[in-house]
This record gives structure tokens, sequence and C-alpha cells, in this order.
């Protein structure tokens, strides 16, 4: 949860985006993939076709799956919009949101966050526990800009 919130403060104004990749049929997220938002927008993002590519051979190269797949929105609630829902394509993957709007003080922590499964263009909240630390491996890390 603080990687995806720091990812997402760090690229404010505009949506970051990114994936938590583990092991196939396992859904326990161990690797942190933060990528950079080719749209480079505050309302909209997209992964750079280029960089989705080397996510997904690295994905099969290891034998994992995309279990979370984050992104963030900069001015409305942490709930998937109409997009979100229309590009949503992994059926097995927890779909999580972060508000960074002005006032999305959620429990005072400056941010609303929350998870979903998306399948077939259904939406279902999922409640989210953070059950112990995770330290991921990072991939890419050094591909997202400082945008602060």
């Amino acid at each position: 949860m603080d990687e995806i919130v720091a990812h997402a403060r760090r690229d404010h104004p505009d949506e970051a985006c990114g994936v938590i990749a583990g092991p196939e049929g396992s859904d326990r997220p161990e690797r942190f993939i933060p990528m950079l938002n080719a749209a480079r927008s505050p309302t909209f993002y997209e992964f750079d076709s280029g960089d989705l590519l080397r996510l997904y051979r690295g994905m099969d190269a290891n034998d994992e799956v995309p279990v979370v797949i984050y992104h963030s929105h900069t001015a409305t609630e942490a709930h998937p919009s109409r997009t979100d829902i229309s590009y949503a394509s992994e059926p097995e993957a927890h779909y999580v949101l972060v508000s960074t709007r002005d006032d999305a003080q959620a429990n005072h922590t400056g941010h609303e966050f929350r998870s979903f499964r998306i399948v077939d263009g259904v939406v279902t909240e999922e409640q989210v526990e953070v059950v112990e630390t995770y330290m991921f491996a990072h991939t890419g890390a050094d591909d997202v800009p400082d945008l602060g």
C-alpha cells in the first residue's frame, strides 16, 4: 500500500499506474513494478505498449501473473471509471485505485485506497486488509520519473 501511495503522490497531478506481480495461482503480491503513464494525463492512464510487452515477457519468464493492477485518480474518488471498467482485462487481478484529490482525507491519511475485482464489466469492491509488510523486489523504479 505504501509503495502504491508513494508512486501516486510522486506522479500527481498525473495519474500513476503499475502492477504487482506474483507467482501464478498464488494471489500473492511479490514484485512491485511501477510503470510510466504513457498518456501523462491527470484523467487517464495507459501503459506504454513496449513497456507492457516487456512486463508480460518478464512475468511469463518468472511464472508470474499480475496480482494487482493499480492506478491513481487525481481529481475523483478511488472508484473505477467507465473507461477503467472497459479496459479491465485480467479477471483474476485486484484492481487497486488510490485517490490523491485535494479532499481525499479518508481516515486523515491524505488519500483514499480501494480494491476491486472487475470481471466482464461487473465491479465488486473488496475489503483492503494489510496483513503484513512485504519487502518487494523492485523492477522499473528507475524508469518512473520523480515529477515532484
